[in-house]
């Protein structure tokens, strides 16, 4: 496996949810996924497919964190050749483990960490080849936005753990700047800094591809998720909401501009 073909992508998805068949009959009708059974020592691991590929997977919240407080959660992968030397670096930088480099028999290894800012996120490295990184289709997660505190540092700490790049940013006044990043010159989402009035901690946003907002915006409600923003138009032409699903996991839907 080369580098180039993992460092930096968003290579998997996880679903860590109270109620995992009623979170994916929801992402089923919203998002339009498949369902497969992976099953590895006898526990099984459900994972939701786009067109007949695997995306990502959900699992029953651990009763540990629940009991301290955690709720029903989506979870990025980031790629990397070396789980354990990226980890290291990470903690090197001010993150926090929370899961230190662990195998998944015959799939790869992986962490999950919080950067400095306190965001989670994991970093995988499959032993398989990945499939080539394409532009998202429809049900593919197309733009990652993390929230955080200081988008300087954080965009700092990302980069030299993944190599991305800025790609480009928009000036949203007393905001500041929305911080737009990337790899191989494809953007993969954008940084910018929580408003005071935001509750929520620093957090990665994951933005579904689909390809009428408004129709999935209602799916959301119809099935017992909640849209608490949108849907709006974005700079460039694009379409956003921001959801909650009936377990309270924070998604955001995205429709590409006409044309």
């Amino acid at each position: 496996m080369q580098e180039s073909d993992v460092r930096g992508r968003f290579l998997w998805y996880d679903l860590m949810t109270t109620n995992p068949k009623g979170a994916q009959a929801f992402y089923a009708k919203v998002a339009g996924w498949g369902l497969e059974p992976y099953t590895d020592g006898g526990a099984t691991y459900m994972m939701f497919t786009r067109g007949g590929v695997p995306i990502g997977g959900s699992m029953q919240l651990p009763e540990e964190a629940m009991k301290m407080g955690a709720p029903s959660h989506w979870m990025a992968h980031i790629g990397t050749p070396d789980v354990d030397k990226t980890t290291a670096q990470a903690v090197s930088m001010g993150a926090r483990t929370y899961v230190a480099p662990t195998d998944i028999p015959k799939i790869g290894r992986f962490s999950v960490l919080a950067d400095p800012q306190g965001a989670t996120i994991a970093f995988y490295s499959p032993l398989n080849e990945m499939p080539p990184s394409n532009k998202p289709e429809l049900g593919d997660v197309s733009w990652h936005e993390l929230v955080t505190t200081d988008p300087d540092a954080a965009f700092g700490f990302y980069s030299a753990l993944t190599g991305w790049e800025k790609t480009g940013g928009h000036d949203m006044g007393p905001m500041g700047v929305y911080q737009m990043f990337g790899r191989q010159g494809f953007t993969l989402g954008g940084i910018f800094k929580r408003p005071a009035e935001m509750p929520a901690p620093p957090h990665w946003l994951l933005y579904v591809r689909v390809a009428d907002i408004r129709a999935a915006a209602a799916a959301v409600t119809a099935n017992g998720g909640r849209v608490p923003h949108g849907p709006v138009e974005v700079p460039g032409g694009d379409w956003t909401v921001r959801c909650m699903d009936p377990q309270g996991a924070v998604f955001a839907l995205h429709q590409r501009k006409a044309g």
